[in-house]
C-alpha cells in the first residue's frame, strides 16, 4: 500500500514522501496515529504542490540567509567588560553577550545560533564565534572584548 507520510518517520521516511508499506501497517498504525495519509491521486498532487511551494520558500530563505551571512562576516563587535589590569576580566563573555552585540548592531541573531570556538572568554582581545544562519550556512563573527 502507498502511503505519503506527514512527518518523520524513523527508518521509513522523511516528511511528504511517498513510501510503500504492508496494509495492516499504514491502516493500523500509521494513519490512526496521523503520520500518514493514503495516497490516492488528489493526495499525490497536493503533496506534489506542497513540494513545489516548499522549494521556491526554500531558495528565498538560502538566498537571505547567504546575504546575511556575508553581511555578519564582515561585521566587528565590541563587548565592555569590567577587567583588571593583567587583561583578565571579572567573569565571562559568553553567547549572551555576543547576541545582545549583534542585535545592537541591527541584526535578528538568537544566542542559541552563536557558537565560540572556546567554551569561555575570559580576557581582553580579539575572538570569533561561529553562527549558524540557515541550516548548512555559518557565518565567522569577530568580536572584541573591551575594559569598560
Amino acid at each position: 500500500m502507498d502511503i505519503i507520510l506527514k512527518q518523520d518517520v524513523e527508518n521509513l521516511g522523511n516528511k511528504h514522501d511517498i513510501v510503500t508499506v504492508k496494509a495492516g501497517y499504514a491502516r493500523n498504525f500509521l494513519i490512526p496515529q496521523g503520520m500518514a495519509v493514503a495516497a490516492t491521486p488528489s493526495a499525490r498532487k497536493v503533496v506534489a504542490e506542497v513540494i513545489r511551494q516548499q522549494a521556491h520558500k526554500e531558495t528565498k530563505a538560502i538566498e537571505q540567509a547567504k546575504g546575511l551571512a556575508e553581511a555578519l562576516g564582515n561585521l566587528t563587535v565590541k563587548i565592555g567588560a569590567k577587567a583588571g589590569e593583567s587583561g583578565k576580566i571579572f567573569g565571562s563573555v559568553n553567547t549572551i553577550q555576543i547576541a545582545e552585540a549583534i542585535q545592537a548592531a541591527g541584526y535578528d541573531i538568537e544566542r542559541k545560533q552563536i557558537a565560540l570556538a572556546e567554551d569561555t572568554v575570559k580576557e581582553l582581545g580579539s575572538y570569533e564565534a561561529t553562527v549558524k544562519v540557515y541550516r548548512d550556512i555559518k557565518a565567522t563573527v569577530k568580536f572584541d572584548v573591551v575594559a569598560d
